[in-house]
């Protein structure tokens, strides 16, 4: 597939679009406004400075690629002046503290930046008269966890046992009252997403599964695995962003009908434990070693056994399903990691290949 030939997907909405991206430097964020530029969309990112030299941001030389701007989501003033400078007209809400065991460690950071930052974001689009859709990115931990073996729809109840959780919960409860008291009118909507837990290349932020993994692997060192059953939906960074693209382009051309809360997440078979998916990250690797350390860990931070979305919604209203399996997620995964030539071509590149397959498996 050519890069051009994606511009054909999503209705062709975002050619020639401003599209800003808060947490642009961020994982999710880079491959998004990857994925934006590819679609003909002039992407403004906000955001902190990238996290590591490794970041996909800076590998892939994404900030050339768009107009970046450093700042911080909780800075009112800086993020209305991008706002007001570039004029989107639709918004990805991707700035936030991402972690649930720094979220223990700095709860007043994650909770000013999560919430405070949605509040800010969502002020600045009210007095815009440029933007028409926004989309508030926020988590599958947004959800009261009750260790349920089945996935939770989007009309279930919010909650959060720690700070990151329930920082989550809050900003789709400030989503809701914002869409229900100011962007109910067709010219401005307002959408909440939640993903699962998601991997790829360019991550490299730590108490993450993935990333950890690969550094002990580049090192030839074991893996510690320190909740090796725990059950979680995995999948690759560009089934959900495939996702909140198909929702923000039925925005753009349908309005208020498509405004809501939504679930992107992976198909029943790619909710499988931690050590069933370092198991296959090693399997794709070539080498490498793990260790069961829960036994070790009894003092540590609570964190969920069992997570899962439903994601009938999705399928059923807007005609969107996961691409890649579990398997085919850790491979697009682990060749971004192995390979010695990663730039923005890389990157789009798998895009391009995710793309094909998407098409492909459509026709089947």
């Amino acid at each position: 597939m050519e890069s051009l030939g994606m511009r054909q997907l999503f209705n062709n909405v975002f050619e020639g679009k401003a599209v800003l991206v808060t947490g642009h430097t961020g994982f999710k964020g880079s491959w998004l406004a990857v994925w934006l530029r590819e679609l003909g969309a002039n992407v403004i990112g906000y955001a902190l400075a990238p996290y590591t030299k490794d970041d996909i941001f800076a590998v892939a030389g994404v900030e050339r690629k768009i107009k970046s701007n450093i700042g911080d989501i909780r800075d009112y003033d800086k993020l209305k002046g991008v706002i007001d400078k570039y004029h989107p007209e639709i918004v990805f809400h991707m700035a936030a503290q991402p972690l649930v065991r720094l979220s223990y460690q700095q709860p007043k950071l994650t909770y000013e930046t999560n919430i405070g930052g949605t509040v800010n974001l969502l002020e600045c689009c009210r007095s815009s008269d440029a933007v028409k859709v926004i989309i508030n990115v926020t988590s599958d931990k947004c959800y009261d966890n009750r260790e349920c073996i089945w996935g939770y729809r989007e009309n279930d109840p919010l909650g959060g046992y720690d700070p990151y959780s329930s920082s989550k919960a809050c900003s789709e409860i400030i989503t809701a009252a914002y869409r229900n008291s100011f962007f109910h009118a067709d010219n401005k909507c307002l959408s909440s997403v939640r993903a699962g837990n998601v991997i790829g290349g360019g991550d490299w932020r730590e108490d993450r599964l993935v990333p950890d993994c690969i550094r002990a692997l580049k090192k030839k060192e074991i893996i510690g695995v320190r909740s090796p059953r725990s059950v979680r939906p995995w999948q690759h960074v560009l089934d959900p962003l495939s996702g909140y693209l198909l929702l923000a382009s039925r925005m753009y051309e349908y309005g208020a009908e498509y405004s809501g809360a939504w679930n992107f997440g992976p198909y029943h078979g790619s909710i499988i434990t931690v050590e069933e998916l370092v198991t296959r990250l090693i399997g794709y690797w070539g080498s490498g070693q793990y260790m069961d350390l829960s036994a070790q860990l009894s003092k540590e931070p609570h964190e969920a056994g069992l997570l899962a979305l439903d994601i009938s919604k999705s399928i059923h209203h807007l005609n969107w399903a996961p691409v890649l399996n579990v398997s085919e997620a850790v491979e697009f995964t682990v060749n971004w990691y192995k390979s010695a030539h990663v730039d923005y071509n890389f990157c789009v590149s798998q895009i391009e290949d995710y793309a094909a397959l998407s098409e492909q498996r459509k026709s089947c």
